[in-house]
């Protein structure tokens, strides 16, 4: 089994602010060294509604200043209005260790994919290759972009970014630096499924039978055979294969715990490695556990995933702990979906982080959910986060219990979105250390 470490993971509470921590200054120019600073760039001073502090443009040079009117798909859109564009450079003065970095991004302009790609080097190695904003946010302008780049070593005592266009010209709107924090211990485990049997815990867990086409186009028809599905060495396998089956080309495997675990509120931990290639598309994610909630089209018993008449989802809720498709490796997503925030208005709620070897190594793939804020982790890296508006179930229909889900998806809408599905990468397997959820006394 492969090892258990508790990874309890920092939490920024929602009011705080990213306050310098200063040191002795050391030789050199320049403000003292830090260990956390936020910066918003082109613009003035900022606290986001996550309780980050953004201070007036500091240490950031080149470019030209610009502004834009609208912004979507964040909470903050103030922040994305001033940038800067062009050979924007950063360099701050930071106590050595190692950093998380958040680049906050959005094409302001009427632009076309591949007009606008550039390239990202922190402390001189590159950390976003290739960036084209606008592709990134599903071919919409205007539409905030968050990208966070763990585990950045600083050895020299300051912190350099730099960014190069292979089209167009470079923006950035603004930027969050901060040192790993402490590991959080007030969380208890309350549920989990270890894997050691020798096959799934029926009371845990229970299989989607599917054809392909139920839901968001996938390619795929979900089985719970062997083949699929099955438990062994300590790890829960979904495995997807290319294959004619039930009138489909692909088959794979879709647990959800409804019924067996359902929570509200929690600390969710899942330690996984996922499958590679282009056209795979495993996820780790929540449903409502009553799907009809906050329906207003459809009734309990109507039949709602994959349904264009019942408004189920998306007003009832859903919970991206982990997303990643093959097409673009190393990208993992984390989103919340509710009637308010979608894809079809172009709001969608989301944030990336970059982690190159999610099919060579297990991370801990983390969610924080508390009736204030939704808080997204790989590892020790927050990189998302999404606050109670406190305007009604529209924006927050996180207030009623969900469910667990993990599946293997092939092609589908998103998953085809690269260019479809390379046959020749299977089998793929992901595979699942543990599953736990925490709660607090309170």
């Amino acid at each position: 089994m492969a090892t258990r470490t508790l990874f309890s993971l920092f939490l920024v509470a929602a009011g705080a602010s990213l306050a310098a921590c200063t040191s002795d200054p050391g030789p050199g120019p320049g403000p003292e060294p830090v260990t956390s600073w936020a910066v918003n760039v082109g613009g003035a001073d900022y606290l986001s509604s996550d309780g980050i502090a953004y201070e007036a443009e500091a240490a950031v040079d080149g470019g030209t200043a610009r502004s834009m009117t609208t912004v979507k798909g964040s909470q903050d859109a103030e922040l994305y209005k001033a940038f800067r564009e062009g050979d924007i450079r950063i360099d701050r003065r930071f106590e050595n260790g190692r950093y998380d970095v958040t680049l906050h991004f959005a094409e302001p302009d009427e632009l076309g994919g591949g007009e606008r790609v550039f390239d990202t080097y922190i402390e001189d190695r590159l950390a976003i290759d290739d960036l084209d904003i606008m592709a990134s946010r599903d071919g919409k302008i205007h539409s905030a972009l968050t990208v966070t780049v763990p585990n950045i070593a600083v050895v020299d005592g300051a912190l350099s970014i730099r960014f190069e266009a292979s089209a167009g010209q470079p923006v950035l709107s603004a930027l969050v630096v901060r040192q790993l924090q402490p590991p959080a211990t007030d969380w208890q485990l309350a549920w989990s499924d270890e894997f050691d049997g020798d096959s799934l815990d029926a009371s845990k867990w229970s299989p989607d039978i599917w054809p392909a086409r139920k839901v968001n186009d996938e390619d795929q028809t979900y089985t719970s055979r062997e083949r699929n599905l099955r438990v062994e060495h300590g790890f829960l396998v979904i495995e997807a294969h290319l294959e004619d089956y039930e009138d489909a080309r692909y088959t794979s495997a879709r647990i959800h715990s409804a019924s067996k675990g359902d929570f509200l509120y929690g600390r969710f931990e899942i330690r996984a490695k996922l499958p590679e290639g282009k056209g795979s598309w495993p996820a780790i994610w929540m449903l409502p556990s009553d799907p009809f909630r906050y329906a207003t089209r459809c009734e309990a018993g109507d039949e709602w995933q994959g349904s264009a008449d019942c408004d189920a989802w998306p007003n009832s809720g859903e919970i991206d702990i982990m997303e990643h498709v093959g097409y673009e490796m190393g990208h993992v997503h984390g989103t919340v979906h509710n009637e308010a925030y979608y894809w079809l208005k172009w709001e969608q709620r989301k944030g990336r982080i970059l982690v190159p070897d999610v099919h060579e190594a297990f991370h801990v793939y983390a969610m924080e959910w508390t009736p204030e804020r939704i808080d997204m982790y790989v590892d020790d890296t927050l990189y998302f986060t999404y606050v109670n508006e406190n305007d009604g179930w529209r924006s927050w229909p996180y207030d009623h219990p969900f469910h667990l889900i993990l599946n293997i998806a092939v092609g589908g809408m998103w998953g085809r979105a690269g260019g479809g599905i390379d046959d020749s990468i299977f089998p793929q397997r992901m595979y699942v250390d543990y599953v736990r959820v925490f709660t607090k006394e309170e």
